[in-house]
């Protein structure tokens, strides 16, 4: 296994740690410094920055929704997530196109994500101090009937950006040919 794709692993499982453990304090610079690196090592922003806002912003709107549906409870009021669980989300684009890509066939990502996340979901809450309001199992099946979704729909997000940064290099590289024709 190549050191990108199993240092992307380990770098997702630091941030989720330190977002999930550390809540919203100063840990929260160890899920920004994981974004950080996977943009100057792994990937870059214009291949994925893309990706990782989309994510964010989605993910951010999902979990505020199944907030408010109370499928889990914060310590506080807000309408929105806290920023720790967000990060979570952008977190989890980074991997979308290196440690996860192995699931990017829509019945494994489907698979993938009814199974997994509700787990994470769950330690999380334990790890956390968030509340499951509905109880155990109704929020399982509830987050592994959204997962079954989210995770296919992630995926397709991270092919239509792959196929659009694609397309712009290659139209950079056939403009640099043009310019570059002597030709002409």
């Amino acid at each position: 296994m190549p050191t990108k794709l199993i240092a992307n692993a380990v770098l997702f499982q630091l941030g989720w740690f330190a977002a999930v453990l550390g809540g919203s304090s100063f840990w929260l610079l160890i899920p920004l410094a994981v974004l950080v690196v996977h943009f100057t090592w792994t990937s870059s922003w214009a291949a994925e920055g893309k990706l990782v806002m989309t994510v964010f912003f989605a993910g951010a709107a999902l979990d505020s929704f199944l907030m408010h549906l109370g499928v889990f409870a914060f310590p506080g009021e807000s309408d929105l997530i806290p920023l720790w669980l967000a990060l979570l989300w952008a977190l989890l684009a980074t991997t979308l196109n290196h440690c996860l890509a192995w699931s990017r066939r829509w019945w494994v990502a489907a698979a993938v994500g009814a199974i997994a996340a509700p787990g994470s979901y769950v330690a999380g809450a334990a790890l956390a101090d968030v509340e499951l309001p509905l109880g155990l199992l109704p929020s399982i099946l509830i987050l592994a009937a959204t997962w079954a979704v989210v995770l296919p729909v992630l995926h397709g997000f991270a092919h239509l950006y792959r196929e659009q940064y694609r397309q712009r290099l290659v139209a950079a590289q056939q403009k640099t040919a043009i310019t570059m024709d002597p030709d002409e």
